[in-house]
């Protein structure tokens, strides 16, 4: 297939690339600028410079172009979001940047779209022990400062999904990513800026992914996956966040983090805090191991984080 990849430049898109073309599908992909199109190019990718939230100029970057395919993996995530208003860019890329890429899809002749979201979809709260399939419902507004996060992912999965005759639309609900970015914990680990909750509050789990199993599970659906669907993205084992970081600061001879409260945490960084000391979610894999025929290379964070990718 010919691919539109939209965040090819970016820490999923730098693993998902190298899978696609080994895949032997033909990439272009999107970027901002000059520097984001040259590593493109010397990684084998046409680049297509754009800004996706501007409708009038991604369409006429595209003018012209074909594809088969269009993946959705932006965001304007550089680093944890630690407050709220740090998701707002990645919000609005969910929201206006997936409307502009399925009209862009349309001028591309596409007849797939796949886009990113997330198991936080589920909810920022206790979700009990059963781990989560495709048809657990959504979260639902509560007033929140999540809303906005929830409501984004909601926009882009069902914009895809019902994107009408002609766009084959599948969701993809990854775990908290981790692997490609596993420096950049460790120096703020090296810091002392990256805490973990003390106590019960640091006992959630989360839904892990290392990005290479992600872009492995990503080029799986946009081969086999089945139009309409949704598809959990994650690892065989959940884990809390302190047990991540212990095993970052392990694995790269960093200090332990440090245990602090949950209420100074949410303070100090309200993001990032809530999903680190109110979620407790188990997510199942089954749906894409069975019907994708895909399986983590890392079933676990521990595995992951010891086979040193992303250094």
């Amino acid at each position: 297939m010919k691919v539109l990849l939209a965040g090819a430049s970016g820490t999923l898109g730098r693993f998902l690339v190298p899978q696609l073309l080994a895949a032997g599908h033909e990439v272009i992909g999107t970027t901002r600028g000059a520097r984001g199109a040259d590593r493109l190019r010397r990684a084998g990718v046409s680049a297509v410079v754009t800004d996706v939230l501007d409708r009038g100029a991604l369409l006429a970057a595209v003018e012209g172009l074909t594809a088969d395919a269009v993946v959705h993996e932006l965001t304007s995530l550089t680093k944890a979001p630690a407050r709220y208003g740090d998701m707002e860019p990645t919000n609005r890329l969910r929201v206006d940047g997936t409307r502009n890429l399925l009209e862009a899809a349309r001028e591309l002749g596409a007849t797939r779209f796949v886009t990113q979201s997330m198991f936080l979809g589920y909810g920022f709260r206790e979700l009990g022990c059963d781990p989560l399939t495709e048809h657990a419902p959504f979260a639902v507004p509560t007033g929140a400062r999540t809303d906005p996060v929830l409501a984004a992912l909601k926009s882009t999965e069902d914009q895809t999904l019902g994107a009408g005759p002609g766009i084959e639309g599948i969701a993809l609900r990854y775990g908290l990513f981790y692997g490609g970015d596993t420096g950049i914990y460790a120096d703020l680990l090296r810091k002392r800026r990256l805490p973990v909750a003390s106590g019960r509050a640091g006992s959630g789990t989360l839904a892990l992914i290392h990005h290479h199993d992600a872009a492995s599970a990503t080029v799986a659906a946009l081969e086999r996956g089945v139009a309409g669907r949704v598809y959990n993205v994650v690892d065989n084992t959940p884990a809390t966040w302190r047990e991540l970081m212990e095993e970052v600061a392990r694995t790269r001879g960093t200090p332990r983090p440090l245990g602090l409260p949950a209420g100074l945490i949410r303070l100090a960084a309200p993001y990032i805090g809530e999903v680190m000391t109110r979620v407790d979610v188990r997510v199942s894999n089954e749906r894409a191991r069975t019907e994708l025929a895909w399986t983590p290379r890392f079933p676990g964070f521990r595995e992951g984080l010891a086979a040193g990718q992303g250094r």
